[in-house]
């Protein structure tokens, strides 16, 4: 019996692992059969983690105590997108029921990684996975725009040429993703980081030594994150990696010269050396020649605005207003907004391009605070490992969580990657990972990728 529990218990961890592989490459499995195929697989191995709960086949995990709040709060906001299915509280029936399934999906998926993933060597297995998908990403996305093949996995990419995009149709949507990855990478090294006093010496071991695959992947992220030419992406990552950079430096007195300094290698070697080769100067042009609203000198346009979407934020807010407390109904957004928009707005828009505008509109205040509160929670639980500096790992690993939230928070606001699944599901694993960073065991003293 405990021989095949074992067995079970590898099968369920591997399947985690290998769908976290999977899920940003059919498009970021943002399609109607993509989203079936997240459902069914995470409902599968969720069926079995269940059935080997109830033969007592898997050890306890201690986090799952301290997660069991964040896992309701997800679950009360499953429930009202449930309300407005079943009592006609949405403009859109198929979208709302596509909506709640995934919605219980990416429920599943937390509570499978808080079980699963409660020791440290695991926990160091999940951000590693993550880092390797996202070099993948970063890497295939990056030799495709520089190759000039310009493919997506299968299919030749119709949009966004010159662009990295990875097996994502959106830059955008690329950038979010290798926001989380690249805030794993990083949590990852500063976890793993020697304890002891720090020498010059260590500097160059980090740089070559055991971690440089580690090094090298972050760089590689870095790379593509700067070629996808997202201006909020880039932005809002190293933003988030600033601010809490500087808290996690202020922070932790006996190791602040070695942790400044492997920050500052991140910003200064990959932006400021490596990136300027690949795109940099392109997306600080971007970035300059943002206009939201048209250039009118003597009455005349000499400008036009070269970005729609502040036009379209305004013509959505009525939207927010017209149910605010109900919603249009999750997944509405696209079948309601075209009452709305003005002569001006000519492309189609399935989506705000903006995930708090968003989620106002189709979920309304009773569907938005819950989650609302599962994104606080975790970014306080990550918050809370970062502030253990008598722990390496553990706030190492905080750091990287409260990084990855931070960074998508901000890009949220003028984007909509938490409406793609890849970049969702991958979200609440990041949140996972911010509980697991306090409430992991460390039974091994060592693990397989150092202390």
């Amino acid at each position: 019996m405990p021989q095949t529990s074992n067995r079970l218990e590898r099968f369920l961890i591997a399947s985690v692992l290998v769908l976290l592989l999977w899920l940003p490459l059919p498009l970021g499995s943002n399609r109607d059969w993509s989203m079936g195929l997240l459902v069914a697989l995470v409902g599968v191995i969720g069926g079995l983690w269940g059935f080997a709960l109830l033969r007592n086949a898997l050890p306890g995990s201690k986090a799952l105590q301290p997660a069991l709040p964040m896992f309701v709060l997800l679950l009360v906001a499953q429930v009202w997108v449930a309300v407005q299915w079943l009592g006609g509280l949405t403009v859109d029936v198929g979208a709302t029921f596509q909506y709640l399934m995934l919605g219980l999906a990416y429920s599943l998926l937390f509570l499978l990684v808080v079980s699963l993933f409660h020791t440290r060597q695991r926990l160091t297995w999940l951000l590693a996975i993550l880092v390797i998908s996202g070099t993948f990403q970063a890497f295939y996305g990056a030799f495709m725009t520089l190759s000039g093949i310009e493919w997506h996995l299968l299919m030749a990419k119709t949009s966004y040429r010159g662009d990295a995009t990875g097996t994502f149709v959106n830059r955008n949507h690329l950038a979010g993703y290798l926001e989380i990855t690249l805030a794993c990478g990083i949590g990852l090294l500063m976890a793993l980081r020697d304890s002891r006093p720090f020498r010059w010496v260590n500097l160059l071991e980090m740089l070559m030594g055991a971690k440089a695959r580690l090094r090298l992947a972050l760089v590689i992220m870095v790379i593509a994150l700067v070629m996808t030419h997202s201006r909020g992406g880039n932005s809002a990552f190293f933003t988030a990696l600033m601010v809490i950079g500087g808290i996690f430096v202020l922070r932790d007195k006996n190791n602040r010269l070695r942790n400044g300094v492997i920050l500052a290698s991140i910003l200064l070697i990959d932006v400021l050396v490596i990136s300027q080769y690949f795109g940099l100067e392109r997306l600080k042009d971007r970035m300059l020649n943002t206009r939201l609203t048209d250039v009118v000198v003597e009455g005349e346009v000499v400008q036009q605005a070269n970005e729609i979407r502040d036009d379209v934020f305004l013509y959505a807010i009525p939207l927010a207003k017209d149910r605010p407390l109900t919603g249009q109904g999750a997944g509405s957004f696209e079948s309601v907004f075209p009452k709305y928009p003005g002569d001006d707005i000519r492309l189609h828009f399935d989506h705000a391009h903006n995930d708090y505008l968003q989620f106002a509109i189709e979920y309304g205040l009773l569907g938005c605070l819950p989650l609302l509160a599962f994104v606080l929670l975790a970014l306080w639980r990550a918050l809370q490992a970062l502030w253990r500096p008598e722990s390496l790992y553990r706030s190492g690993v905080g750091f990287g969580a409260a990084v990855g939230i931070i960074a998508i928070a901000i890009h949220s606001m003028t984007d909509f990657n938490l409406q793609i699944p890849a970049n969702a599901a991958t979200l609440v694993v990041l949140c996972a990972i911010a509980v697991l960073a306090n409430q992991h065991s460390n039974s091994q003293r060592r693990v397989s990728l150092g202390e």
